[in-house]
C-alpha cells in the first residue's frame, strides 16, 4: 500500500509554487478577453457554394488588423465572424473585402455586442463560479454531517473547496500565460470549462471522502486518522486515475481534431481535469489530516 499521506509536504510545495505562479501571472498579465466580455461584432456570412477555410477568410481580412478576430463554421454553409469592433465603417469594409473575393457570399446578419452588456456578462459569469464553489462547500458539509470524528463535517467541505480553488486558479494561470505569449483569449466557453472542472474535480474528491467516511464508521477508533485516510486513498486511487484517463484521452482527441471553435475549451478542461485528479488524491484528503494534526497539536 502506498503511503500517499507521507508525501503531503511535497504535494503542498508543488501546489503552492504553481498557485503562486498562477496568481502572479493573473495579477501581472491578467486574462485576455474575447468579444463575449469586451463587446464587438458578430457577422454571419452565407456561401452558395463551398465554404472557404477559416484560415483563408482570416488571410482575406488580415490587412484590416481586426482585434480578437475569430472565424467559426456554422450550419447551412455559413461562417460566423467575430471581432472586437462595433463601428459601421469597419463592418462595411469587412463586408466589401469578403464580397469582393467571394462572389457567392451573402450577409445573413450583423449583431453588435455592447461593451456594457459584456461587462455585465463577465461579472455574472464570475459570480456563477463563486456561487458554485460556495454551494459545493455547503453541500459537502451537509452530506458529511454524520461524520464528526475525528474532524468536523465542515472541514470536508473546506478541504474540497480549497482543492477546487487550486484547480481553477492553475487553469486560469495557464490561460493567462497563453494569453500573454500567444494571444489566446477567453470567453463564455472558458467559464463553462471552469464550471465543468469544478463538477469533475469535486466528484473525485467526494469519492475519496466517502470511502474515508465508510472506513471511519466501520473501523476501530484506535486506528490513526492518517492511516484511515491513506487506506481510503489507496482503495479509490486506481478508480480515480482510470476515470480521469478516459476523459483526458477524449479531450485530447477533441483538442487535436475538434476544430478551432472548441479547441481552447477542451484545452481548459484538459488542464483542469489533470490537476483536479491530482488535487483529489494529494491535496483534498491531505488537508483533512493536516487539519486534524493541527487540532490535536493545539489541544496539548
Amino acid at each position: 500500500m502506498l503511503n500517499i499521506i507521507s508525501k503531503t509536504k511535497y504535494a503542498y510545495i508543488f501546489s503552492g509554487i504553481l498557485t503562486i505562479l498562477s496568481l502572479a501571472s493573473l495579477l501581472v498579465w491578467g486574462l485576455k478577453y474575447d468579444t463575449d466580455f469586451t463587446g464587438g461584432t458578430l457577422m454571419e456570412v452565407k456561401f452558395a457554394n463551398t465554404v472557404p477555410a477559416s484560415q483563408e477568410i482570416s488571410d482575406t481580412l488580415a490587412e484590416m488588423k481586426l482585434d480578437s478576430l475569430t472565424i467559426q463554421a456554422s450550419a447551412g454553409n455559413s461562417v460566423l465572424i467575430r471581432y472586437a469592433a462595433d463601428d459601421d465603417k469597419i463592418n462595411d469594409t469587412v463586408w466589401k473585402a469578403l464580397s469582393a473575393k467571394y462572389s457567392d457570399a451573402t450577409q445573413s446578419q450583423v449583431d453588435f455586442v455592447n461593451s456594457s452588456v459584456s461587462k455585465e456578462l463577465k461579472k455574472n459569469s464570475f459570480n456563477a463560479l463563486g456561487l458554485a464553489i460556495a454551494a459545493i462547500m455547503a453541500y459537502i458539509a451537509w452530506a458529511f454531517r454524520k461524520v464528526s470524528r475525528p474532524v468536523q463535517s465542515w472541514k470536508y467541505g473546506a478541504g474540497a473547496v480549497i482543492a477546487l480553488a487550486h484547480d481553477v486558479i492553475i487553469t486560469a494561470g495557464v490561460f493567462s500565460v497563453l494569453g500573454h505569449f500567444y494571444g489566446i483569449k477567453v470567453g463564455i466557453p472558458f467559464i463553462a470549462a471552469l464550471l465543468t472542472i469544478l463538477g469533475f474535480s469535486v466528484h473525485d474528491t467526494i469519492v475519496v471522502y466517502d470511502r474515508t467516511r465508510e472506513n471511519l464508521l466501520r473501523g476501530s477508533s484506535k486506528e490513526p486518522f492518517a492511516e484511515v485516510v491513506n487506506r481510503s486513498l489507496n482503495e479509490t486511487m486506481v478508480r480515480s486515475i482510470n476515470t480521469s484517463m478516459t476523459v483526458i484521452v477524449t479531450l485530447l482527441a477533441i483538442y487535436l481534431f475538434g476544430g478551432a471553435s472548441i479547441k481552447y475549451f477542451s484545452l481548459a478542461l484538459l488542464v483542469g481535469v489533470t490537476f483536479g485528479t491530482y488535487s483529489s488524491i494529494f491535496i483534498a484528503s491531505a488537508l483533512l489530516v493536516t487539519s486534524y494534526d493541527l487540532t490535536m497539536k493545539y489541544r496539548k
